[in-house]
């Protein structure tokens, strides 16, 4: 079973996507404010629903920040009353996974938590091996862990589904809109300048990766 912590201060919203969650089957674990939140980011959920503006001096900020020291390739989704792109550039740049403005659809929230959870723990490969080596690094799929030189390289889960991607599609072109359908899945509804921004960030932590850029189209992974 699914252990879902999810952070939100309004408590009727809290408690319908409470009760949403529990009937698709996950357990859930319910935080109203940081401060009960942050001492329980070491234990073993299988996602993060924050919420960024909480009641005291603890934001989602601050939490998906404690949370990415603790657990690099934690799931995490980022909900905000703003929609504002300053909110999801900055989500994104912390390491979240997916973005959910307010108002929002609780069958839209459920959708999302239900294509993360599936490309996070449930995702297929093509590989006959369980590891691979490319351009210097070491990709083990069954543990979704990336090293060189025997260094782990902290990679978010939306990190590791882009290079999953890249990987079992080298040399292949693919447009913004392409990519968004694969790793994010047909149901995100943002901008594709998330593309680019977990392009960048994976090509940060992994500069030997060799990825084209098709300016006005997409990206393309080299051999």
């Amino acid at each position: 079973m699914y252990k879902i912590a999810f952070v939100e201060d309004e408590k009727n919203l809290s408690s319908l996507v409470e009760k949403y969650l529990k009937s698709e089957g996950y357990e859930v674990f319910l935080f109203h404010d940081g401060e009960d939140a942050i001492p329980h980011i070491s234990e073993d959920f299988s996602l993060w629903i924050l919420d960024i503006m909480l009641p005291g001096t603890i934001s989602g900020y601050d939490l998906i920040k404690n949370i990415r020291k603790e657990k690099p390739n934690m799931p995490i989704i980022f909900t905000s009353a703003r929609d504002q792109e300053i909110d999801k550039v900055m989500g994104l740049e912390l390491g979240s996974d997916d973005y959910v403005a307010k108002p929002y659809s609780v069958r839209e929230l459920m959708l999302r938590v239900k294509n993360l959870l599936n490309r996070t723990y449930a995702m297929s490969t093509k590989k006959d091996s369980n590891k691979e080596e490319f351009n210097g690094y070491e990709i083990d799929y069954d543990k979704r862990i990336v090293t060189e030189n025997g260094v782990n390289i902290n990679l978010t889960s939306k990190e590791y589904d882009l290079l999953l991607f890249l990987l079992q599609n080298k040399t292949k072109a693919f447009s913004r809109d392409q990519i968004l359908d694969n790793v994010w899945g047909m149901n995100y509804f943002g901008s594709d300048r998330v593309v680019d921004d977990l392009m960048r960030r994976l090509r940060q932590k992994m500069p030997n990766l060799s990825v084209e850029t098709i300016y006005g189209f997409g990206y393309r992974l080299l051999v």
